[in-house]
């Protein structure tokens, strides 16, 4: 069947809107699905910060989330859902508990300290302000929402790290739509898979060239190396696919593959890398045709991230090495 891309807007039920501090250099990215979704989740890097995951996990009560936050600020970062429920709970969304709807608002953070302004941080306000935008239909890719501060190639710190941000891809085939919105924040390079470049990570100390983190790594295998601890990828697949909370989950686990082909390396100790699914129920599809899918989206938001990414804060992008 042949493949089309399209914008991630066009998977219905689903709606997305960003808010930042271009000062601060931080921002959030909320994925919401009013009628609810059906979630899955898979964390696998070694220092997450995350909200909800316990309850999507596939044994537990609740089948239905109805927003996922992407966040910058660490674990400051996770108030920014609690905006995100005042909206939609004032909206009537939620899990009728008594006389009030509780909204299921899942989340993750990564670690965007390093850039801007580290006091100021994604917080209610900006949560509520993502939902008002997504309303309008505001939404970008780059270096906005929770891409604001995001950054990769940061084994010796920041001052060789490269600008990355937020990006999404999204395909269809047949009625199936299949989509991610990604927020790179690695230790790791952005690589190419179709090609094996380097499209930003790592440079060398004078800035000018990409020297690639596993070289780097392998060079010296001594324990006590200070390895830079602010990263995690942080992604959402969407999909208009009818799916049961265990698919849901396994999707997420395989969703990860997406990660590995264009991210090295990933899932270290050092990256609290997590996927969220949120599936509208819609079309009934083959699984392991949808999981395919879900990789490629994957894979393909994590190079436009960076691609897309433009520079602040003196970080340099991908545009900026694309110019020398």
């Amino acid at each position: 069947m042949e493949l089309q891309e399209i914008d991630i807007r066009e998977i219905e039920g689903i709606r997305l809107g960003n808010a930042e501090d271009l000062e601060a250099g931080t921002g959030c990215t909320v994925v919401m699905c009013e009628k609810g979704a059906t979630p899955g989740v898979e964390v696998r890097g070694g220092a997450p910060g995350t909200r909800e995951t316990d309850l999507i996990r596939s044994e537990n009560l609740v089948d239905k989330i109805h927003a996922v936050v992407l966040a910058g600020g660490s674990a400051f970062g996770l108030e920014a859902a609690s905006g995100v429920m005042k909206y939609l709970e004032e909206k009537g969304v939620g899990i009728e508990v008594g006389k009030v709807k509780v909204p299921i608002v899942a989340s993750a953070i990564l670690f965007d300290l390093s850039v801007g302004n580290p006091y100021r941080r994604p917080d209610f306000e900006m949560g509520y302000r993502a939902c008002v935008n997504a309303e309008k239909g505001i939404f970008e890719c780059g270096s906005k929402g929770a891409g604001t501060g995001a950054t990769v190639g940061k084994l010796f710190g920041m001052n060789r790290a490269m600008k990355s941000g937020i990006g999404c891809y999204a395909i269809k085939a047949g009625e199936l739509k299949v989509g991610a919105v990604v927020a790179v924040n690695a230790l790791g390079d952005v690589i190419d898979p179709e090609t094996g470049e380097i499209l930003a990570g790592l440079l060398d100390e004078k800035k000018r060239i990409l020297v690639g983190t596993e070289r780097e790594i392998v060079k010296n295998i001594k324990p006590e190396r200070d390895i830079f601890k602010g990263n995690t990828t942080i992604g959402v697949v969407v999909t208009n696919a009818l799916i049961t909370k265990p698919e849901a989950n396994r999707i997420a686990m395989m969703a990860h593959n997406g990660y590995a082909r264009a991210i090295r390396p990933v899932h270290t100790m050092f990256d609290g890398d997590t996927v969220f699914v949120m599936g509208t129920g819609e079309v009934r599809v083959d699984i392991t045709a949808l999981a395919v899918l879900a990789v490629m989206a994957v894979e393909k938001a994590v190079v436009k991230a960076v691609i897309e990414a433009d520079s602040i804060h003196g970080l340099k992008s991908y545009k900026d090495l694309k110019k020398v």
